[in-house]
């Protein structure tokens, strides 16, 4: 998985973030899955799908503070 950059994620609604975030974390259970049963190849790729939960909660979090709603 490519890292987000945040100008990308910021374009999203928070529709299409929230289904980001889903796609996110089925990603992230295959890949524990995988690192559990020693088929995962890059364990980097754990660390990236993380921080770009991390990246999403965050935007989805601003909008919340800020009041937005689309």
């Amino acid at each position: 998985m490519k890292k987000l950059e945040k100008a990308e994620i910021r374009k999203k609604t928070i529709a299409e973030l929230n289904a980001e975030l889903v796609e996110l974390k089925e990603e992230l259970f295959k890949l524990r899955f995988q690192h559990a049963t020693n088929q995962l190849e890059n364990p980097q790729r754990l660390v990236s799908c993380r921080r770009n939960i991390a990246r999403v909660k965050t935007i989805l979090r601003e909008r919340e503070l800020q009041g937005i709603q689309e």
